[in-house]
């Protein structure tokens, strides 16, 4: 039986979505193409009609789950909130893919930092825009920094064996981006 075009794109973005999950929850290096196939409801047969290697689904997988909505409308105070927030930080599955893999893919492919690299342009464009103040540069030393220190900060919170501690480093994280989202509400200079 002959699959569609629309068929296969649904399997390839069903696969994707179970990579982009298992990568994050357990690390790129401890999932097989297998138990990713099988995630996604496929055959591992059915795997090199879609992609190269493992190491073609890695990098596919990091666009797919690196595409960044539009910043229109964008409640910056909110995001923050949100993103460091215990729900997000106990979602490693769900949650931030530039947190929950950066790290390990600085040993992988240049496909895959590339698209780390792209995903990562992405958002600060996004921050730059819902950043407060009216210097664009100020506007994006702000995004860079804020998503930076959002980024090492879930890092860091889901890495540390003490929950008090884990809470904190989201909490004051939060407070600290806070002060500077405040700062530049209205000034021309987020320095």
């Amino acid at each position: 039986m002959r699959v569609t075009r629309e068929k296969m794109a649904e399997n390839r973005r069903r696969i994707l979505d179970a990579a982009s999950a298992l990568f994050r929850a357990k690390g790129v290096e401890a999932v097989s193409v297998a138990e990713v196939m099988k995630a996604a409801g496929l055959t591992h047969g059915g795997f090199y009609g879609h992609f190269a290697s493992k190491d073609d689904l890695v990098a596919k997988t990091l666009a797919h789950a690196l595409v960044v909505e539009a910043a229109e409308g964008l409640d910056l105070r909110a995001y923050v909130s949100a993103y460091l927030s215990p729900r997000h930080r106990d979602n490693a599955a769900g949650g931030c893919p530039t947190a929950g893999l950066a790290a390990e893919i600085r040993h992988h492919t240049p496909a895959s930092r590339a698209a780390i690299a792209d995903g990562f342009r992405s958002q600060i464009d996004r921050l730059t825009e819902a950043f407060p103040g009216a210097d664009g540069a100020a506007k994006r030393r702000g995004a860079v920094g804020s998503w930076a220190a959002m980024i090492g900060a879930l890092i860091l919170a889901r890495a540390v064996d003490d929950p008090a501690l884990s809470d904190e480093i989201l909490q004051q994280t939060q407070a600290w981006l806070d002060a500077r989202i405040g700062d530049t509400a209205g000034s021309t200079d987020a320095s």
